[in-house]
């Protein structure tokens, strides 16, 4: 495989180097190694082998990382999966990537393990950074026929109808998006520390913050969870990266708390942000609090994930997400598929070897999204003669809160499920935190009552918090177009005009 043996030569060529900073002190490469061997070793024994998938629910930590390893070196595909995202989705979720095995962090609560080990999934638990030695365990041989070798890793998240969706990058996607983004960013060197706070089942997070610095050869500051923020400001005053990379939604957390402390980061050589839209409203403050200004990103699971990106800040465009990174091809088109060209207002289309080839065992999503080896991203865009990228909205009804994708039917389908609700339409209203929560619109059944608090309760017990409704409005009918589909998008202006 070619991940793993990238992270080989990290290991052989810089054995002194510090590797990672985890729980007050640093890891050099040549102690990391030691553990990345030792669980390829508990890995290889449980009978784990080339095409299997490995689900993994654990926060960053050493052992994460020696997974990642322990997984690509034995020619298997690594599956990060969120905790909160509910028994019942998870559920769903490991049905869909059938894995070898399941393995927790000591922090996941124990009915989740329960709910799991019932429903035939073989279970095991694993420390953050030391073989603890009860990591024995044999996992389930998956069928022959649904290997692919070439596999490195499958984001999982919830479909447009609440089914999971799950996104497999191969080792050759995966390098070369980080090899693109090298390219782009010459700023980023071996010398650099890298904050690896974002989650690791998010691709932002999994790409750049956990894999990008072994084929640098710089070191990373791992963070277990960002919240809550004192904490991550905590260890980055210890640990000292100097290389930051936030979704807007923490850079917003982050700057407030150093401001309401009188402090400012010092010694900050890059500070990126991506995986929602950054506030330009918000960049003195920032550039005040970090000592340099924010360059914007943009990425999508499907494209590894980073598609565009400013550059430096010497050539950055505020409000844009910068440049499309070398080797993918883009093409704006309009709503029904037809090209208008590269420059202009449009959909925007990507092509190129850091592109998925498609959804992991869903034909009709990919005949959807997916035309001649083209993908439509579902953002429409306004790109400049400079080539420079505008995000203006999403054709797509997905909302991003603080960074993590929602989608409306997955909520919808849940507030269907009460029975005083006839209707349920859900979208996206600005939030100055998290960018977006979601807003239910009810019509509810005749003769039945119901409140705002009940039905929030309601999701709060079914959904992962960032997918419940922060607000429920009570409405007698519905915005729709001549062919009867609701109009969203008329609800969501309706709450832009209200900001």
């Amino acid at each position: 495989m070619l991940l793993d043996k990238k992270i080989d030569e990290y290991i052989t060529s810089y054995p002194d180097k510090n590797c990672c900073f985890f729980n007050h002190e640093w890891w050099t490469a040549k102690r990391f190694g030691e553990l990345a061997q030792n669980v390829t070793e508990i890995l290889k024994n449980s009978g784990f082998s080339e095409g299997q998938r490995l689900a993994v629910l654990m926060p960053n930590s050493p052992m994460t990382l020696a997974l990642i390893y322990a997984t690509w070196k034995l020619g298997g595909v690594f599956c990060p999966l969120n905790e909160k995202t509910g028994e019942i989705s998870l559920i769903k979720t490991l049905k869909l990537l059938k894995p070898f095995a399941v393995v927790l962090s000591e922090s996941v609560k124990s009915e989740l393990e329960t709910a799991l080990t019932n429903s035939d999934w073989v279970c095991t638990r694993f420390n953050t950074e030391k073989i603890s030695g009860n990591e024995n365990f044999k996992g389930i041989t998956q069928p022959a026929d649904d290997f692919d070798k070439t596999l490195a890793v499958i984001f999982s998240t919830s479909g447009t109808t609440g089914d999971p969706k799950a996104v497999p990058l191969t080792h050759e996607n995966i390098l070369d998006n980080i090899n693109a983004c090298l390219e782009h960013v010459p700023d980023l060197n071996p010398g650099n520390s890298l904050l690896n706070v974002l989650p690791n089942f998010h691709a932002f997070g999994f790409t750049i913050c956990c894999v990008l610095p072994f084929v640098l050869g710089a070191s990373q500051v791992l963070v277990e969870n960002f919240m809550p923020p004192s904490n991550t400001l905590r260890i980055v005053d210890e640990a000292k990266p100097d290389v930051l990379l936030l979704v807007p939604t923490m850079l917003g957390f982050v700057t407030s708390m150093l401001e309401r402390g009188g402090k400012k980061f010092t010694g900050i050589k890059l500070l990126i942000a991506g995986g929602d839209r950054y506030n330009p409203k918000m960049d003195d403050r920032v550039t005040a609090a970090f000592g340099v200004p924010v360059i914007e990103g943009y990425g999508i699971t499907e494209c590894s994930p980073v598609l565009a990106v400013n550059p430096k800040p010497s050539v950055r465009k505020l409000g844009t997400v910068g440049t499309a990174l070398p080797r993918f091809e883009i093409q704006l088109r309009d709503e029904s598929g037809n090209i208008i060209g590269d420059k202009g207002e449009g959909v925007l289309w990507t092509k190129g070897p850091s592109v998925t080839s498609g959804y992991y065992h869903a034909p009709e999503i990919n005949h959807e999204r997916f035309k001649d080896g083209w993908f439509n991203t579902g953002d429409y865009v306004q790109i400049d003669d400079d080539g420079y990228i505008k995000i203006l909205d999403r054709v797509t009804d997905i909302i991003i809160v603080g960074g993590f994708n929602v989608y409306p039917q997955e909520v919808e389908a849940i507030l269907s499920e009460h029975p005083a609700v006839n209707t349920a339409v859900v979208v996206g209203m600005p939030n100055d935190m998290s960018g977006e929560v979601p807003k239910a619109f009810i019509i509810k059944n005749e003769n039945v009552d119901v409140s705002e608090r009940e039905l929030v309760n309601f999701c709060k017990s079914r959904l992962s918090h960032y997918k419940v409704p922060r607000a429920i409005e009570f409405v007698s009918s519905l915005p729709v177009s001549a062919t009867g589909k609701i109009l969203r998008r008329v609800l969501r202006q309706k709450e832009r005009e209200k900001k």
